[in-house]
């Protein structure tokens, strides 16, 4: 195959698999190693790139993981800029504990079921455990924005997923200077001196990259469109300096260095987090694709029930033991602790460095073979395989069970809380749709608390006060404040929370070619309700005595009959379906309501006369 030819089919796979994973709602990384196997089968990147290079055994792994260490580090450092130092106040304290204790009750479980069901010698299991107690940021992140768990229990998993990931692999690095490459000098004193070169390098080597760039940006010596780049090329450059100082020092440079740019105040950094999203994403999958084509199908299958065993204490007995030792007696609730037992799916860092130390097992022990060191890679695959499955599948079910997250996050957060919104709020909190309402104006908030409506005085366009909402259960935003421009910005803003198809607002009052105060139709959203249904047209057919009223629809009351029964005087703006589904009318989709269905509509007391803004009749063929 052509070097150019494999080098457009790797992103390109890697992208089939995870939009394939968004349709079928399972974990990226899951299709992404299969479809990394499935290419495996005709083109293994070791043999590829030594074919080009004349047959040379060691070329691959010599282009290769240099190139992954690389990728991983803007990864890490994309971790990095998600996290909030304000986060520490509520899950500060568990997050601690969980990289420090319950990593410790991790690497010495992982190390004795290792010895025990694999068969490893000590030294080797101690390597294992090391690269394990690592979770994976890159998978719990998605299954996080998929349950939506409390804040609390997020945030804590979010810290100790990304925190756990630079601890893992310089204890790792540790472990293999001890271990193999010293063990007849190995101390504790000398794994200390090692320990402690390793984080200082990367603590002063991260806040001060972080101190300068951030002076950069407030001096204005970069130019806003130069920011991404800049900061991609420094975080490479810093990993490579940081590693060459002190190895393994890169990860927490970098992890550091976005820390810092996160919780600097200074500068604005969303445009540099939404470049880094999206290269994280392209990364991500074009690494899981060929690390997953470097590993053999027959030797998985080879590991066969000892594996099997192993996987299976790493999940119901090591990690349930280190989460419940190292947070107890914190302010996490015994159902909160149970959550975090039971999500712990190892990613792209125990891939990459298992991989990366199997290598340099073979080519630095000096003729010396380690009974099992042939198997790290493998064994970390099948163990990044069944957790990210097993979690995967059971991280919804388990919440559900739990009673920390609705499944199925059909609930509303809507921006404005006028009196007419209120109404629409309170007639979807009837059908036991969860409901919260967001309003900078407390005399609406305290109105709608006092009609037993979620509401919090807040800021929508402020991030901090997005941060803090509680958004369990919560699964779209209606943007319907009394102004265009709060409703365009609140959608921008929300791009993070919510997917662009769940993020709706009103119609613009006035459009471009009507007024040059108009907006553009660019900042629009999905338009609720119909074309023409502005925030003012709702408000008068109210004022005029209209009201919100649900009807449930039967094989024996069709749509059509409802039709019938209310021509001219209902509009119909949203359905609950009989698995709790709601269903939003818009221009772009109007809703065809069938029979099982329960449809919110606005009623007048007489027909809408053809003139008036708000009319809509939705005169579908195909409703029922």
């Amino acid at each position: 195959m052509d070097l150019m030819l494999y080098l457009a089919l790797v992103p390109t796979l890697g992208g089939l698999a995870q939009w394939l994973a968004w349709r079928l709602g399972l974990p990226a990384i899951l299709i992404l190693l299969l479809f990394g196997v499935g290419l495996g089968q005709f083109i293994r990147p070791d043999a590829f790139l030594a074919e080009l290079t004349g047959g040379d055994v060691t070329t691959g792994p010599r282009i290769l993981f240099p190139l992954v260490a690389l990728s991983v580090a803007v990864i890490m450092f994309e971790g990095g800029l998600s996290l909030r130092l304000r986060e520490l106040r509520e899950s500060g304290a568990a997050a601690l504990r969980l990289v420090t204790v319950g990593a410790v009750i991790t690497w010495v479980g992982a190390t004795i079921a290792a010895h025990l069901t694999l068969g490893f010698p000590w030294r080797l299991s101690l390597l294992l455990g090391a690269i394990l107690i690592v979770t994976g940021p890159t998978v719990i992140g998605p299954l996080l924005q998929q349950v939506r768990p409390s804040r609390r229990v997020a945030s804590t998993l979010k810290w100790e997923s990304i925190v756990i990931d630079p601890i893992g692999a310089v204890l790792a690095v540790l472990v293999f200077e001890q271990a193999f490459l010293h063990a007849s000098g190995a101390s504790v004193l000398g794994a200390i001196k090692i320990l402690s070169i390793t984080a200082s390098v990367g603590l002063l080597t991260g806040i001060s990259a972080g101190w300068i760039m951030t002076r950069a940006f407030r001096r204005f010596w970069v130019p806003d469109h130069l920011h991404g780049v800049v900061v991609l090329s420094m975080v490479l450059m810093l990993f490579a300096i940081s590693d060459l100082m002190a190895h393994e020092s890169g990860l927490i440079t970098v992890t550091v260095f976005g820390i810092w740019l996160a919780n600097q105040k200074y500068s604005e950094v969303e445009h540099i987090i939404e470049l880094k999203e999206n290269l994280r994403t392209l990364l991500i999958g074009c690494l899981f694709v060929v690390l997953g084509s470097r590993i053999e199908v027959a030797n998985v299958v080879a590991i066969g029930i000892p594996g099997l065993a192993f996987l299976a204490l790493l999940i119901l007995v090591i990690r349930p033991l280190s989460v419940f030792v190292s947070l107890a007696g914190t302010a996490l609730t015994f159902r909160e602790q149970a959550f975090i037992a039971g999500l712990a799916p190892r990613g792209i860092i125990a891939a990459a460095v298992s991989s990366v130390f199997a290598l340099e097992l073979e080519q630095q022990m000096n003729g010396v073979v380690v009974p099992g060191a042939d198997q790290l890679g493998t064994v970390t695959f099948l163990v990044i395989v069944g957790t990210v499955a097993t979690y995967g599948i059971a991280a919804a079910p388990l919440a559900k069970l739990l009673g920390l997250a609705n499944q199925k996050s059909q609930g509303v957060l809507i921006a404005g809380a006028d009196a007419w919104v209120r109404e629409f709020a309170a007639e979807l909190q009837s059908l036991n749709i969860p409901v919260l309402l967001v309003d900078t104006n407390y005399n609406k908030v305290s109105q709608a608390r006092m009609a037993g409506l979620n509401a919090v005085c807040a800021n929508i366009l402020n991030e901090h006060a997005r941060e803090e909402l509680n958004l369990t259960g919560i699964g779209r935003l209606f943007a319907m404040t009394p102004n265009d421009e709060v409703n365009s910005l609140a959608l921008r803003e929300s791009r993070g929370l919510f997917d662009r198809s769940r993020l709706f607002q009103l119609t613009f009052k006035a459009r471009t070619g009507q007024s040059q105060r108009a907006l553009t139709k660019n900042l629009l959203g999905r338009e609720l309700f119909g074309d023409g249904f502005t925030f003012t047209s709702i408000e008068e057919l109210v004022a005029a005595g209209a009201k919100f009223k649900s009807t449930r629809l039967s094989d024996s009351f069709t749509y059509r009959d409802f039709l019938a029964k209310n021509a001219d005087r209902s509009i119909v703006l949203c359905g609950l379906t009989d698995e709790g589904r709601i269903l939003v009318n818009t221009v772009d989709d109007p809703l065809t309501p069938g029979p099982g269905m329960t449809i919110v509509s606005l009623s007048t007391a007489v027909p809408l006369p053809e003139r008036h803004g708000g009319k809509l009749a939705i005169e579908s063929p195909a409703a029922t």
